[in-house]
């Protein structure tokens, strides 16, 4: 699947539907013999998930016969209707799994693949200083493109990463799905990392870089908050998190004006280096007045 990433849209399109679709048919079948030790009550939970997997691992190949235009609508809308019926499978299933469904080693894992998709961040920055010939500016730029992704880094696990969501099923889907968007922002913004450093001699930064780059910093800021109300901290400390959410809210707004207006590459990661440290700054203000800081 990877392989055929880069050309997914177009001459691939199909190579990545039918590796897709041999994916999903391991995953049900995976999932079909580990229901085998199910208990009787949850038996009917996990028929539904595997017939679902299964289900859209048919769907998947069936679109490798779509025309190129088609087939990405296609995959959306097949995307969205999983992720609604793994939404139905939780809420169906027993009161109990469904309320307690996100444990520690879960929990433990999504950091884990948080970690693992900032890395893109790095990655970014190396393959961008490696096509270029390095000089001072370039080094710059990439520089403070990597404390941008160090920024994503600290607004996620300072604020949501390795906290438990509240014991109810809507606070775990809550926190489960808002993690699509935060990690999907991330691997954008590793992916903008490349331009950047390619374009680091430009009077402004190209528009479509600009804007992946500034508004998935947005994204991470939001989806960040979103996860982060789903945490028994949200609750527990009020006074710091409330503020922290209309603050994140206004400085992703920040973020996609200054994607608008497109600096030169160095001043837009500074730019966005300044905004991302502008929510940490408000909870380090917030504990230093005596607010609990959120445990992690």
């Amino acid at each position: 699947m990877a392989a055929f990433i880069p050309e997914a849209s177009g001459a691939r399109g199909a190579a990545f539907a039918v590796a897709a679709g041999i994916l999903f048919a391991i995953l049900a079948l995976l999932w079909l013999l580990a229901a085998r030790g199910d208990r009787p009550e949850y038996r009917r939970a996990s028929r539904l998930f595997v017939t679902g997997t299964a289900a859209c691992a048919v769907l998947l190949v069936g679109t490798a016969f779509l025309p190129d235009s088609a087939r990405i609508p296609a995959w959306g809308l097949i995307d969205a209707a999983y992720l609604a019926g793994f939404v139905a499978v939780i809420l169906s299933a027993p009161a109990q799994m469904a309320a307690h469904f996100v444990t520690d080693a879960l929990i433990d894992r999504f950091g884990t693949l948080t970690i693992i998709v900032l890395g893109e961040t790095l990655t970014g920055v190396v393959a961008g200083l490696a096509r270029e010939p390095v000089s001072a500016l370039t080094l710059a730029v990439g520089l403070v493109a990597v404390v941008v992704g160090f920024g994503a880094w600290w607004t996620y696990f300072d604020f949501a990463g390795r906290r438990q969501p509240r014991s109810t099923p809507a606070a775990g889907m809550q926190w489960l799905l808002g993690h699509l968007p935060l990690t999907a922002a991330i691997a954008a913004m590793g992916a903008a990392m490349v331009s950047l450093v390619d374009h680091a001699h430009d009077g402004r930064t190209p528009a479509a870089t600009a804007w992946l780059l500034c508004a998935g910093a947005a994204v991470v800021l939001c989806a960040t908050m979103l996860v982060a109300a789903s945490l028994q901290d949200w609750r527990r400390d009020p006074g710091l998190y409330r503020p922290l959410a209309g603050t994140c809210a206004a400085v992703a707004a920040a973020c996609l004006a200054v994607g608008a207006l497109r600096p030169a590459p160095l001043f837009l990661g500074l730019a966005l280096v300044v905004l991302l440290s502008i929510p940490w700054v408000v909870a380090v203000a917030s504990f230093a007045g005596g607010t609990k800081p959120p445990t992690g």
